[in-house]
């Protein structure tokens, strides 16, 4: 018997979150917009900053992994001359730099501060992170008033440049760009330049404009999620590792977990999506010795 139900929904959605919606509230609401409830995002953003969520919609959830740990590009601004208990403005403020302390800030005092904040660094994430300690996450550790200790942590910071700057007796605002691998906090930043510069400091406002190859640009706002912003699950591969295109018989062969064997020579070193015929993403596959094997397959159309 024939089924004529609509194919379930696939593919990659970037969407440009706005600020007050955590990344959960931009999941839910596209599970809505695309009835489906297979939907998982690409790395948060706090409820406070707006910009580029990289949600993953039915089977394409599992290229999921491959896009986490992209680089990233944020739009900032940092508030330098008063310390939060979060390290951003949500939080309550903990102390406040003296008289005269911020004035006497200069802007070669700035730069060298970021000069050191900039490059391969060590950081130590800010308490409110979503990091698990114990199996909970460091945010709800901290807001139950438990004492949250984290490791730091290896981070690259490839740009940290200042836009603008602005000045008031008391506090000194920068805007910035930062371009970082996965897993820097922006927060934390902010913290430590405040920190190195004796006045403590929060971020004020952030804005996630690119995760890899991805820009904000592309993204749909979070009111206008439809089936018709996703970008196919091939296309996405191929955007973020080397396309390797196979035949119908490659294709089967991986798909029923064979390898290519002798192909590991057809392309430089990583992943590879493979691509079948019609253009369909197979898998992405790694190398084993002189064959390569699937990483992770994709679902046949006819169950997806």
């Amino acid at each position: 018997m024939r089924d004529d139900r609509p194919a379930a929904p696939s593919g990659i959605l970037l969407v440009d979150k706005p600020g007050g919606m955590t990344s959960h509230d931009v999941v839910a609401r596209a599970r809505k917009a695309l009835g489906t409830r297979k939907i998982g995002h690409a790395g948060t953003l706090d409820p406070m900053a707006t910009g580029l969520l990289v949600l993953g919609v039915g089977p394409a959830t599992r290229l999921l992994t491959y896009l986490v740990g992209l680089d990233k590009t944020y739009l900032a601004t940092i508030r330098l001359g008063a310390a939060t208990d979060t390290d951003d403005a949500e939080g309550e403020v903990t102390a406040t730099a003296g008289e005269g302390l911020v004035a006497a800030v200069t802007d070669a005092a700035i730069a060298a501060g970021i000069a050191q904040l900039t490059g391969d660094i060590s950081q130590v994430p800010s308490t409110v992170s979503a990091i698990k300690v114990d199996g909970r996450r460091a945010y709800d550790r901290a807001r139950a008033g438990e004492e949250v200790v984290l490791k730091a942590r290896a981070v690259t910071v490839s740009r940290f440049d200042v836009l603008a700057a602005r000045r008031t007796e008391h506090l000194i605002e920068l805007d910035v760009v930062v371009d970082c691998t996965s897993g820097t906090y922006i927060r934390a930043l902010a913290r430590d330049l405040g920190a190195a510069l004796g006045v403590g400091g929060h971020l004020s406002a952030l804005r996630r404009t690119r995760i890899g190859d991805f820009d904000v640009a592309e993204a749909v706002p979070a009111d206008a999620m439809d089936a018709g912003g996703l970008l196919d699950a091939a296309v996405v591969a191929a955007r973020v590792m080397t396309r390797l295109d196979v035949d119908e018989d490659q294709a089967r062969d991986l798909r029923h977990g064979k390898r290519l064997l002798g192909a590991g020579t057809l392309a430089g070193r990583g992943h590879l999506a493979a691509v079948d015929p019609a253009g369909r993403l197979v898998g992405i596959l790694e190398r084993r010795g002189a064959d390569l094997k699937s990483a992770m397959n994709m679902p046949p159309e006819e169950s997806e």
